[in-house]
């Protein structure tokens, strides 16, 4: 096992305490067979594990304080998960669930990303102010890249993995970075209480919910402006593109609710209702006929977006 110590003392400490425990977020992850989901809420100490083929919860990880976000590697292999209380990134086995590696990535760790290749992995550190770029061939730190505020769960790349969105919670912000330097290139403004982001695949239009204004903000990424807002649910979190670009949905917390948004009019069409504060953790299924929704309790409720309703649930 390799575990990277940037400093002993600190980590040691970290792991004693709860890092801003009044932030909650949590986390949905499902394996590129569809036949694992992973599910983590920032409040409680271990990872769900689900099997999507018997609607069953079959395992908890535990060993954890603050899990803020759970990827899995491309080829389905491996998850990495992000600790903000220990200030680790941990990287387990899919097929064992065992522990790998640990990276000690500091106190604060929250969202993180991972490019096309499985190469490099991003992660938000909402206590420096920082993004952490790990290089998982040669399991080093490549750069610790500055200049953020408060970065939180929200951190996407590209289709093309040459630029990377960080958003910023205290200055509403978001941070956009080049790949290949590794140096923030610019910044967008605008948002309010910005939270979950999705990005087109032609690298043009961005979406990013706005809990503060009830509202998903529509960035044109050519000009770097909201060119639009569209009204939703009450306190937004999530937003989610559908893989073909016809469908956004957003997870609205106070109302417990999902908001349709049809790309191509950019107009909200319709809702969902019955969940239990669902928040950015929405993911759809390969086929894009259902979508899997994390609720508070860390439940799974399933929606098949025809019907536009809740068709099963998985219960942790």
């Amino acid at each position: 096992m390799l575990i990277l110590f940037f400093s002993i003392i600190a980590t040691k400490t970290q792991a004693q305490q709860i890092f801003d425990g009044n932030i909650k977020n949590n986390s949905l992850a499902i394996s590129p067979t569809e036949n694992i989901a992973l599910a983590s809420n920032s409040d409680v100490n271990f990872v769900s594990v689900y099997n999507l083929k018997s609607h069953k919860l079959i395992k908890k990880i535990f060993g954890f304080i603050s899990p803020r976000n759970i990827i899995f590697s491309p080829d389905g292999m491996k998850f990495y998960i992000t600790d903000s209380s220990t200030g680790f990134l941990t990287v387990l086995e899919t097929k064992k669930f065992k522990i790998i590696e640990k990276y000690a990535v500091g106190f604060g760790a929250f969202g993180s990303a991972i490019s096309n290749n499985g190469q490099e992995i991003y992660i938000n550190n909402e206590a420096t102010n920082t993004v952490t770029v790990i290089d998982l061939s040669s399991k080093s730190v490549k750069k610790i890249i500055t200049g953020f505020a408060e970065p939180r769960q929200g951190i996407k790349l590209n289709a093309t993995n040459t630029k990377i969105y960080v958003t910023n919670f205290a200055s509403d912000a978001i941070s956009v970075v080049d790949a290949a330097t590794l140096k923030i290139d610019t910044t967008i403004t605008g948002f309010s209480k910005i939270r979950a982001i999705s990005i087109t695949k032609d690298g043009e239009t961005l979406f990013a919910a706005n809990s503060g204004s009830n509202s998903i903000a529509v960035v044109n990424l050519n000009t770097g402006i909201i060119a639009q807002t569209i009204s939703v649910g009450k306190d937004p979190y999530g937003a989610s593109l559908s893989s073909d670009e016809n469908i956004l949905l957003s997870g609205n917390k106070e109302d417990n609710s999902l908001s349709i948004i049809d790309v191509s009019t950019l107009t909200n069409i319709g809702v969902i209702t019955g969940f239990n504060e669902p928040r950015q953790a929405i993911v759809y299924s390969k086929n894009g006929k259902n979508v899997f929704v994390l609720n508070k309790d860390l439940s799974i409720s399933v929606v098949n977006l025809s019907e536009k309703k809740i068709i099963y649930s998985i219960q942790n």
